[in-house]
């Protein structure tokens, strides 16, 4: 369609539509629809692996397609992450003298793992998914400390209540979620958000997690290198204390 035609059917103006691409990060209407086109061509190469699970997939189709859905929604998080506002999260949890991290069902998973990561270089960090053990950490907080709820919808209660007790107390709060609109989003100081498209059988744990990890990773690494070389000392002594815990492999096995 014509911008015009588009401005037509969708019952806006043409300025509408121009507002929206810029928006989006897309210059005009005619770069939009150039773009609009590769993804299409891209998708027609697998058309069988861009669609929903069905219940008489084959498991090589379930394969497929949950590894298509999980390579887009990290390919699209890192395409549309607010690197700016991932440098100031960075920045507040590296001079934080303690971290909360706040998550619930699938995303407290991802709390707990960015907790062992921060913990690996001595950031003092604390996930939580039980409410109550959330809203009293929060008001324990102050300036200075940072606050991270985690929310695929951003629309989680309890994470919501959470960053709002922790932002009264004087917390920096942090939202990673999907919808950059969501009320958690609105809470917080800073939103990082993820781009995960959920399937019917992956609503709220799969895709939506690899995201999510994408950007802890992001954030941890960031954290990591804005503390160096404490954080190389202090990985490599914890990659030390748990060595003895490891099988260890044969001869044979290392020189293969």
């Amino acid at each position: 369609m014509t911008i015009s035609e588009l401005a037509e059917v969708a019952s806006t103006s043409e300025t509408t539509v121009i507002r929206f691409c810029k928006q989006i990060g897309v210059p005009g209407y005619p770069q939009l629809r150039l773009q609009l086109a590769a993804q299409s061509a891209r998708e027609m190469v697998r058309p069988e692996v861009g669609g929903d699970i069905e219940p008489g997939d084959s498991l090589d189709d379930v394969v497929g397609k949950v590894a298509f859905a999980d390579e887009r929604a990290v390919r699209e998080t890192a395409q549309q992450l607010d690197v700016d506002a991932l440098s100031k999260v960075v920045a507040a949890v590296a001079k934080a003298p303690r971290v909360d991290l706040y998550g619930a069902a699938a995303s407290a998973f991802v709390a707990l793992d960015l907790q062992q990561k921060l913990h690996r270089i001595r950031r003092v960090a604390f996930a939580w998914s039980d409410v109550h053990v959330m809203l009293t950490s929060a008001a324990l907080l102050g300036d200075g400390d940072v606050a991270i709820g985690i929310s695929h919808t951003g629309t989680t209660v309890e994470v919501i209540e959470a960053l709002e007790e922790a932002k009264r107390h004087g917390a920096t709060t942090v939202a990673v979620t999907n919808f950059p609109r969501s009320p958690l989003a609105q809470t917080a100081d800073l939103v990082l958000t993820t781009a995960a498209r959920e399937t019917t059988y992956r609503s709220g744990a799969m895709s939506s997690r690899i995201a999510q990890l994408m950007v802890i990773d992001c954030l941890f690494i960031g954290v990591a290198q804005s503390v160096l070389p404490d954080a190389r000392k202090a990985l490599e002594e914890t990659a030390t204390a748990v060595r003895g815990h490891r099988v260890k492999s044969s001869v044979n096995d290392q020189q293969n």
